[in-house]
């Protein structure tokens, strides 16, 4: 074989080897995208199977993740990517890593749904919950989108939007604890709505970090530090929910 033959071969290879990668991170996202929508749908239809069946799906995310951290360590050893095939590489590790998350999440959303499936939730909490799914389900679908068409304008569209979320768990935060105050007996429907809110809530971070990660891939160029967040958030942080995995 020629020294060009042999590049091609090994350019050919790893372009291979890459849309493989690619082809896991959509089918991750999938999962995860379907995921989310379940989890949402169990806990407002007060659907305890369909949470429960959310809830196994989790196993797929994370053998998928592994697949990738494997394809991935693997393709830096044998092929030793430069400049942007390693940004690639690096990128699709770290893209897999944060859908890990996000289906740890919509699974801890799908467990709050099974637990509060004998609860009747007040029509306002119902109506701020779909609102909130939506706008983070739009979220994902729009990183994962970016990601696929390697758009750096749409990834950073998808990063400004996340003060909209911040906005929209602020509101939910403070609706959820009037109900509290106003009414002592809806303190444990609340408070895992609130739980189940922050989850939303973090989702929508980690949809953030995947166009943060897509930007850098595309341009090189890192988003600035600076990114939006709604007025108050940090406050209403429930971070020991991160932990109920």
């Amino acid at each position: 074989m020629s020294e060009l033959s042999e590049h091609k071969h090994i350019v050919s290879g790893f372009d291979k080897d890459l849309l493989e990668l690619d082809s896991k991170i959509a089918r991750m996202g999938g999962i995860c995208e379907q995921m989310l929508a379940n989890a949402l749908k169990s806990m407002r239809s007060r659907d305890p199977e369909l949470g429960e069946e959310t809830i196994l799906a989790d196993a797929e995310i994370n053998a998928l993740e592994r697949e990738i951290e494997d394809a991935a360590i693997k393709m830096i050893a044998l092929r030793q990517p430069m400049a942007q095939d390693l940004r690639q590489v690096i990128g699709a590790l770290r893209i897999a890593s944060e859908l890990e998350r996000i289906g740890d999440l919509a699974k801890n959303i799908a467990r709050r749904a099974v637990t509060l499936s004998a609860e009747k939730h007040p029509k306002p909490i119902r109506k701020s919950l779909k609102r909130m799914g939506k706008m983070v389900s739009s979220q994902l679908n729009a990183s994962l989108d970016a990601y696929a068409r390697r758009n750096s304008d749409l990834a950073y569209d998808v990063w400004q939007r996340d003060e909209e979320v911040d906005a929209m768990y602020s509101s939910m935060f403070r609706e959820l604890v009037t109900y509290m105050m106003e009414d002592p007996r809806t303190i444990s429907l609340c408070a895992h709505m609130l739980f189940g809110a922050r989850n939303l809530e973090r989702i929508g971070d980690h949809t953030t970090n995947i166009v943060e990660q897509l930007y850098f891939l595309v341009t090189g160029d890192f988003l600035s530090d600076d990114r939006p967040k709604g007025a108050h958030t940090s406050a209403m942080r429930l971070d020991q929910d991160d932990m109920d995995d």
